[in-house]
């Protein structure tokens, strides 16, 4: 791919924005390696500006090179600004190419009505993963009227679509309190929008692997979520630790329970958690590996972001312990 096809995607996926549908996307998936030369960038529109992150150092030049092509295109959108994190640099420096004085300060993803607080720059995760658009499509059709455990919650974003799409009860789990305190605005920040009213909502500041009991007390759940880090130093490593969570979902299950399996780790395949769940012998069975977003190609469905549908078929745990 040269500059000039570059720049003629990303037009056209900005001539598609208009006042109505301000939904958060990714414009250009370069890290599924489909685009050589590109492979190390990435382009997301969070309205109303454009979010460019950068992996690996530019050539000399490209930044200007790359206001200069897309600022007509975007003043015609009503863009308001284009920014550049270099994730590649100690701690994600980020800058603004460009920004309008009408620009605002703070930033959220959209989806639909719901909106996420996000950070744009200066960490590595915004608080909103774009790919797991087909775990959220997922909650939405198997949520209404349930109890729903949310297991490694970050900021609870699963939770306010569950709460939304009609959840009676979702439990939010995460060891990282500062994630959960976001999870807990982003709930507030949709029901001050008429969102999420009737789901009742806990948040547990929890080391997962070290507090079964205190999890499944609110239990037993219809839906579970399980979305771990590939690798978190000291808490969660997937290839040993996942494993070890499949282990438990007859404590926490009912009869029936649906299960999202969620797995972002290139370095194992989608074979991976077919074997873990054998290995665990729990009794699920697995119904599909749900489609990756089509907004992220890859050239390899093992290195995408995994998703599996799998269903409990055992006893339902005595909610006394």
């Amino acid at each position: 791919m040269v500059f000039e096809e570059f720049i003629a995607h990303l037009n056209q996926r900005l001539s598609c924005v208009d006042a109505e549908s301000h939904d958060t996307q990714r414009l250009f998936h370069g890290r599924g390696q489909c685009y050589p030369s590109f492979e190390s960038v990435v382009v997301d529109l969070y309205y109303p500006v454009v979010w460019v992150t950068l992996f690996e150092a530019p050539k000399e030049g490209f930044e200007s090179e790359l206001l200069a092509a897309l600022q007509p295109v975007m003043n015609a959108s009503g863009l308001l600004g284009l920014g550049v994190s270099y994730r590649y640099q100690d701690g994600a420096p980020a800058t603004w190419l460009w920004q309008h004085e009408e620009c605002p300060e703070h930033f959220k993803a959209s989806r639909g009505p719901l909106q996420f607080s996000v950070q744009l720059g200066g960490r590595q995760n915004t608080g909103f993963f774009l790919d797991m658009e087909p775990g959220r499509e997922w909650i939405e059709q198997h949520c209404e009227g349930k109890k729903v455990l949310n297991l490694f919650a970050y900021t609870c974003a699963f939770s306010v679509v569950a709460a939304a799409a009609g959840a009676r009860e979702v439990v939010n789990v995460d060891m990282a309190r500062g994630a959960l305190k976001q999870g807990q605005m982003n709930h507030q920040l949709n029901r001050s929008c008429g969102q999420l009213e009737a789901c009742k909502t806990r948040f547990l500041a929890e080391n997962i692997m070290k507090s079964w009991g205190r999890i499944r007390r609110p239990g037993p759940y219809d839906v579970l979520v399980i979305d771990p880090p590939s690798f978190q130093k000291g808490s969660f490593v997937a290839r040993s630790d996942y494993i070890k969570v499949l282990r438990r979902i007859p404590q926490l299950a009912v009869n029936g329970a649906e299960i999202l399996l969620c797995l972002n780790a290139p370095q194992l395949g989608e074979d991976f958690i077919e074997v873990a769940m054998l290995e665990a012998d729990v009794n699920c069975k697995k119904i599909q590996r749900l489609e990756p977003s089509a907004d992220f190609p890859d050239v390899s469905s093992d290195q995408q972001l995994k998703l599996f549908h799998y269903q409990y078929h055992g006893e339902t745990p005595d909610p006394r312990g």
